[in-house]
């Protein structure tokens, strides 16, 4: 198995083309990773005090609205 050091060298020798390529399968394998993180922390209650502070505060009048991308 390659290192990543040895992975870093071998992608600076990519054509821009090629290059873009692993930059698209990158952010999108990080995107399904990412999603995959955050269903598990949300499955195992790692989210419920973030998410009850939350709608406290919002109960509490202290949120505001997000802003509109209508212009």
């Amino acid at each position: 198995m390659s290192t990543v050091q040895e992975i870093e060298k071998a992608i600076e020798k990519l054509p821009r083309e090629e290059l873009f390529q692993l930059t698209d399968w990158l952010s999108s394998r990080f995107s399904d990773q990412w999603d995959r993180q955050i269903e598990e922390d949300i499955a195992a209650g790692l989210l419920d005090e973030l998410a009850s502070e939350a709608i406290a505060e919002h109960r509490a009048g202290q949120s505001m609205p997000m802003p509109s991308d209508e212009k």
